[in-house]
């Protein structure tokens, strides 16, 4: 089931992956969707498998659709064709059409590929967003880990990863959700790659703000 939150719509579709519907169409890291609305945006926030696939971009292309994207994820997005492709690093802001996208730093501090090596460096170019639309803003922190940055974060909303491996762990998103204290949180970043539902009741037991729970949109 969807979530409303002042008007603005929000559904997870999986993962990673949202909609977010107000007077315009958004999403977000779109994977192993089922075709659907048409998107207006779409936003990326790194190149992964599991964040950034040519394929499902495609099904909810149309002609005028703006791709937002991190970086690293511009050359693989030259095939594809939208109205317009705007690369992002943490510190952008730019406004599509009355959607404001500011992107953050998203990285791992503790989760280890090898040896003091970890899956997502500062570096690599990985975003979170904010995206303020109809007058709500909405935090997806992307693939990071609980990092000193999210203290100058303040939204009304906040998507949240929780499945830990690659992302924060259940505890770890809680801690984040304390200092950002969004009107409500919802956990994402499971039930697909890694992670379960358990972990996002776990968050919601452990994190102090309102917590809700998104079913998967078919």
């Amino acid at each position: 089931m969807p979530y409303d939150f002042k008007g603005v719509r929000i559904e997870w579709l999986g993962h990673a992956s949202f909609r977010i519907t107000a007077d315009k169409t958004i999403y977000i890291d779109p994977y192993q969707i089922e075709s659907g609305r048409p998107a207006d945006i779409i936003i990326i926030t790194h190149d992964h498998f599991d964040h950034f696939n040519l394929d499902d971009i495609r099904k909810i292309l149309k002609p005028d659709t703006v791709i937002v994207a991190a970086e690293h994820c511009i050359s693989q997005l030259r095939e594809i064709k939208a109205g317009r492709i705007e690369p992002i690093k943490p510190g952008s802001k730019i406004n599509v059409s009355g959607v404001e996208v500011t992107a953050v730093p998203a990285y791992n501090v503790n989760k280890f590929k090898e040896p003091g090596v970890v899956f997502h460096t500062r570096q690599y170019g990985g975003v979170g967003v904010i995206v303020k639309v109809a007058g709500v803003s909405i935090y997806h922190a992307g693939d990071t880990d609980f990092i000193e940055e999210m203290r100058d974060i303040k939204v009304d909303v906040a998507l949240l990863p929780v499945s830990g491996t690659y992302v924060m762990t259940a505890e770890e998103a809680a801690k984040a959700a304390d200092v950002v204290k969004p009107a409500v949180a919802i956990p994402m970043h499971y039930g697909g790659i890694v992670g379960t539902l358990e972990d996002a009741q776990k968050f919601k037991r452990l994190s102090k703000c309102e917590t809700v729970i998104l079913e998967k949109e078919r």
